[in-house]
C-alpha cells in the first residue's frame, strides 16, 4: 500500500505528459506538489524540513540547469555566427549514397555533438543537414532521434553518468563504498554494453529508413551497408571502450564520435565498404507520403562562407578545455574542486545537514559552454544583433527545461529525505532494523522494496525501462538519472544484484529513452518543420527503442549469470 501511495506523483508525471499530452514543466510542478503533499501527511516529515529538502532541490537543480544553459547558447551563437552552416557544407560530396550518410550524419556528427553539447541539440542540427542532403523531413528527424540514444552516455560532457553517480553517492558510502570508485567503474560498465547496443542500433536505424521511407519499404536494401555499418561500430567503439577506462567521463563520448566521424568519413571518400550500388531518396515527393514532408516553413541557419577551421574552432576550444580540466595531470581540476572555487550553502531554513555546495568553475556549463559563446562572438565577428538573437533563442529554450529541472530535483529530494520508523517497520517489520531513516523508510525505499520483492532476480529486465520512462517523461536522460538512479541502486540492493549494472542499465535506459522523449521529438519536430507528426515519429521510434533496450538488458543478464560484479563490497557490508 505505502509503495502504491509513494509512486502517486510519478504515476501523475506519466499521466499528465504521456495520456494529456501536458508539458514537462506543467506536469512536474503539480508532481512535486504531490510529493510534497505525501511527504508530509503520510510520511510525517515536517512542513518547514520539506520546504527546506525543496529549497536545496531548486539550488542542485542550478548544477544542471547551467550546463543546459551554456549548451544551448553556444549552439545558437554557432549558429547565428555561421559556422553551422560551414560546418553543414563539409558533408557535401563526400557520398551520395544516404545510407552512409544517415551513418556520418546521423550518428558520427550527432554523436559528437551530444558529447560537446547534447540537451537536445544534435537531432535539431543533425536532422536539418540530412534534409539538405535530400532526406525527406520526417525520415531525417527520425534517424536523428534514433541515433540520438548511443553518445547520450557518457553523453554531454558526461553530466548524465555523473549525474546517476552524484545521485548515489551517499548511498555508496552509506554502504561503506567510495564515491569515486563507483563513478570510475559505472562509466565502463555504461560503455561497454551501451557500445555493444550501438552497434546494433546503427543496423537498426538503417533498416527502418530504409522499410519506412525507402522506395521500394524494403530491408533488402540495407543489407548492401552493413559491412559500413558495422565498420563505423567497430571504429567508434573501439574509440569509446578504450577510452572508458583512460580518460574522464566528460571525454568519452566527444572525442569517440569525433574520431568515427573522421575516420569514416575518409572511408566513405575511398570507397572501404561502400556498398557498390548507390542507394538515394532521389524523387521521394513524388513517390513518397504527404506526411514525410514539411508542414511548416524551417528557418535556416545563416550562412557567410566561413572557413571550416574558424568554425571549428569554438569545438577544438572545449575540447582543450575540458582536458585541462577534467585530467588530473594538469592540476586545474584539484584546484577548482576546492575553495575558494566551491559557492556552500549550509543550514537552509535554519535546519542543520541541509545544505548546498556548487563547484562553479568545474561546471560544463559555465566552463568551457558559456566561456567559449562568448569568445566566439569576436572571434567570428557576430553584430550585436546576431549576438543578441543567440541570447534572447537560448533564454526561451532554456526557460522550460530549467522549470521542469527545478521541481524535479525538488521532487525528487523528497523521495530521498522523507523518513518514517512506522513506515519503515510495516514495510521491513519491526525487528528487522533497530532504527529507521531515509535508508531504509523513505518514499524511495519503499518503492524499491516493492519493486525487488515483485521481480526479484529478473530485476535486471525491467531496468532499462525505468531509465526509458524517465527520459520519456523528462525529456533528459539527466532528470531519469535524477529521478531514478537512486531508486535503481536500492533495488539492486535489496534484491541482491550488482548496483553498478543496475545503474548503468538505468543510465543507458535514459539515453535509449532520447529516441521517443516528447521533448526532443517536439524540438526535431519544430527544426524539421514536420508538426504534427509527433505521434508517427514516436510510433516508428518505439521498436528500435524496445529493441536497444532488450539488447543491453540481455548483456548485463549474461554478466550477472556470470558472477561480475564490479563493486562486490557494496553487498557485503
Amino acid at each position: 500500500m505505502y509503495a502504491l501511495i509513494a509512486a502517486v506523483p510519478i504515476l501523475l508525471t506519466i499521466v499528465f505528459m504521456v495520456f494529456m499530452n501536458w508539458s514537462a514543466k506543467r506536469s512536474l510542478i503539480i508532481s512535486w506538489l504531490a510529493a510534497f503533499a505525501v511527504a508530509c501527511s503520510v510520511w510525517g516529515m515536517g512542513i518547514g524540513e520539506a520546504a527546506a529538502r525543496t529549497v536545496a532541490g531548486f539550488l542542485a537543480s542550478f548544477e544542471t540547469s547551467a550546463i543546459i544553459f551554456g549548451a544551448i547558447l553556444l549552439m545558437n551563437v554557432l549558429k547565428q555566427s555561421g559556422a553551422m552552416a560551414s560546418i553543414n557544407g563539409m558533408f557535401s560530396g563526400i557520398t551520395e549514397d544516404a545510407r552512409l550518410q544517415a551513418i556520418i550524419v546521423g550518428y558520427c556528427f550527432a554523436g559528437f555533438i551530444e558529447g560537446a553539447a547534447g540537451f537536445g541539440t544534435p537531432a535539431a542540427l543533425g536532422a536539418p543537414i540530412l534534409i539538405s542532403l535530400g532526406f525527406p523531413p520526417l525520415a531525417a528527424a527520425a534517424i536523428c532521434l534514433v541515433c540520438n540514444s548511443t553518445p547520450v552516455n557518457p553523453g554531454p560532457v558526461g553530466v548524465p553518468l555523473l549525474t546517476a553517480s552524484k545521485v548515489v553517492a551517499d548511498a555508496v558510502k552509506h554502504l561503506g563504498g567510495d564515491p569515486e570508485k563507483f563513478t570510475t567503474v559505472l562509466t565502463r560498465w555504461v560503455c561497454i554494453p551501451n557500445m555493444i547496443g550501438g552497434l546494433f542500433i546503427i543496423m537498426a536505424v538503417v533498416f527502418m529508413m530504409c522499410k519506412a521511407f525507402g522506395k521500394n519499404r524494403s530491408f533488402r536494401d540495407a543489407v548492401p551497408a552493413v559491412p559500413f555499418c558495422l565498420l563505423t561500430g567497430v571504429v567508434v567503439g573501439s574509440i569509446y571502450i578504450v577510452m572508458s577506462f583512460f580518460a574522464a567521463p566528460e571525454l568519452i563520448s566527444m572525442t569517440a564520435f569525433l574520431g568515427g566521424m573522421i575516420v569514416m568519413m575518409f572511408c566513405a571518400k575511398k570507397g572501404v565498404c561502400v556498398p557498390k550500388k548507390v542507394w538515394t531518396f532521389d524523387g521521394y515527393k513524388e513517390w513518397g507520403e504527404p506526411s514525410w514532408q514539411s508542414t511548416t516553413v524551417v528557418t535556416s541557419v545563416k550562412d557567410k562562407s566561413m572557413k571550416p577551421l574558424l568554425a571549428w574552432t569554438p569545438y577544438i576550444v572545449i575540447g582543450v578545455i575540458l582536458v585541462l580540466t577534467r585530467l588530473n595531470a594538469f592540476g586545474l581540476k584539484t584546484l577548482f574542486n576546492n575553495d575558494p572555487f566551491i559557492l556552500r550553502v549550509g543550514n537552509i531554513l535554519g535546519f542543520e545537514g541541509i545544505g548546498w555546495d556548487f563547484k562553479f568553475l568545474y561546471n560544463p556549463g559555465i566552463m568551457p559552454f558559456v566561456l567559449v559563446a562568448i569568445l566566439t562572438v569576436p572571434l567570428h565577428r557576430m553584430s550585436r544583433e546576431e549576438t543578441k538573437i543567440a541570447v534572447a533563442d537560448s533564454v526561451k529554450n532554456w526557460s522550460g527545461a530549467a522549470t521542469a529541472l527545478l521541481f524535479g530535483v525538488a521532487m525528487v529530494n523528497l523521495y530521498r529525505y522523507t523518513s518514517s520508523a512506522q513506515i519503515g517497520a510495516a514495510v521491513a517489520g519491526a525487528a528487522a532494523c533497530s532504527e529507521f531513516t531515509f535508508k531504509n523508510s523513505s518514499m524511495l525505499y519503499v518503492m524499491a522494496d516493492a519493486l525487488a520483492k515483485l521481480f526479484q532476480g529478473t530485476y535486471f529486465i525491467i531496468a532499462p525501462l525505468i531509465g526509458v520512462l524517465g527520459a520519456f517523461m523528462s525529456g533528459s536522460c539527466t532528470v531519469s538519472n535524477t529521478l531514478f538512479a537512486s531508486l535503481q541502486f536500492e533495488t539492486a540492493t535489496l534484491v541482491g544484484l550488482s548496483q553498478v549494472l543496475i545503474v548503468a542499465l538505468q543510465t543507458m535506459g535514459g539515453g535509449i529513452g532520447n529516441m521517443i522523449c516528447v521533448n526532443n521529438i517536439v524540438a526535431v519536430c519544430a527544426t524539421t518543420g514536420t508538426n504534427g507528426n509527433e505521434g508517427k515519429l514516436i510510433r516508428t521510434n518505439i521498436l528500435p527503442c524496445l529493441l536497444y533496450a532488450a539488447v543491453v538488458a540481455a548483456v548485463v543478464g549474461l554478466l550477472l549469470a556470470a558472477g561480475v560484479d564490479p563493486m562486490p563490497e557494496l553487498l557485503t557490508q
